[in-house]
């Protein structure tokens, strides 16, 4: 049976002013003959899910210092006192499996926190400075391997990872359960690079705050994000950017266990750059079905002339035949959109 359609505005719940990968028999989600929606072995290795399956406190039962910077072997009981100890140099922090209910906070430099076995540590409940569980403030930082797992603060924007400076990258690491995924705040020249994560349960759009979304990239310079999973969103946008520059290709955006979740990308004012090679499934469960894709809804600042949207597969959960629109377009910017594989009942463009 399909649920009854509500006539769909641009944000019934305030768009914000400001700030796993399974789905096993996924032809039967689509309402079109697309091919699956998800390439596994693209978004997460076989070796990361087992890994996760298999976490455990080993380091805590051993003794052994669960944190060890690998330029000089020093090991520490926290997080924090290990990139306190790196400070304004550049260092790599090795985690030892295990669930961490701690946070930390990076104040300068160039650092990598890695897990010695991917997906085998957990960084569980535990915000720093009412944020995130790591606070990130150097010039580059770099995440491998981790889980981030039941972020909440009272503002609604607990996230696995908060960016307020530098450059960051992420890599095979999980966000689940919590308020956001990763948040960034505005500064200039800033790049975001994530690839081969998943984004699971994430956002919220109540308690009379603003949305969280799974990602919320600010006023950076580019944001890349490829190979990765978002799915069963708990309200907000799957992939929130007000980066001038974006590449979000090969990514899977499972909409079908969503629950009153918002547009899989929203680049909110406008980018140039590339979106292609995605697949998305629109659920049933939807505080705005109105489209997949926006360019510029919340005014444009940056010209999307540029944008390239293409190669890209899009439709709905079995009993849901919308009108939803594949990319809508506030701005005149000629955004160039090639050769998609859409629903039947899907428009491809609107220009609001």
């Amino acid at each position: 049976m399909t649920l009854p359609i509500r006539v769909p505005d641009l944000c019934r719940r305030r768009c914000p002013k400001a700030g796993q990968r399974q789905i096993p028999a996924v032809r039967a989600l689509v309402a079109h003959p697309a091919r699956p929606i998800v390439r596994a072995m693209r978004i997460l290795s076989a070796g990361f899910l087992a890994a996760i399956a298999l976490t455990t406190t080993a380091s805590a039962q051993s003794g052994a210092a669960p944190f060890t910077l690998a330029e000089t072997g020093q090991g520490f009981g926290s997080i924090g006192d290990a990139l306190a100890a790196i400070g304004d140099g550049r260092g790599t922090v090795i985690v030892a499996p295990g669930a961490y209910p701690q946070c930390g906070v990076q104040q300068g430099g160039d650092v990598t926190i890695r897990a010695a076995t991917p997906g085998s540590v957990i960084f569980d409940g535990v915000p720093c400075e009412g944020k995130a569980a790591l606070v990130l403030r150097g010039r580059s930082s770099r995440v491998e391997g981790i889980i981030f797992q039941n972020i909440r603060v009272p503002d609604g924007n607990g996230a696995g990872i908060r960016l307020e400076s530098g450059n960051l990258s992420v890599s095979n690491s999980l966000f689940r359960n919590s308020e956001e995924g990763i948040l960034t705040g505005d500064y200039d020249g800033g790049q975001v690079v994530i690839d081969k994560s998943t984004f699971r349960k994430l956002g919220r759009c109540d308690r009379d705050l603003d949305c969280a979304h799974g990602i919320y990239i600010g006023r950076l310079a580019s944001l890349s994000v490829t190979n990765s999973r978002f799915d069963q969103g708990d309200g907000g946008h799957y992939l929130k950017t007000r980066t001038a520059r974006v590449t979000i290709t090969g990514n899977s955006f499972d909409d079908s266990g969503g629950h009153l979740t918002n547009y899989m990308i929203d680049l909110s004012n406008g980018a140039s750059g590339v979106i292609s090679g995605n697949e998305m499934v629109q659920g049933k469960d939807k505080d705005n079905w109105s489209a997949f894709i926006t360019v510029a809804p919340e005014g444009r600042e940056h010209g999307s002339a540029g944008l390239v949207i293409e190669g890209n597969k899009a439709g709905f959960v079995p009993g849901v035949a919308r009108g939803s629109t594949f990319v809508a377009n506030f701005t005149d910017d000629p955004v160039r959109i090639g050769a998609n594989e859409l629903a039947p009942s899907m428009k491809v463009k609107d220009r609001r």
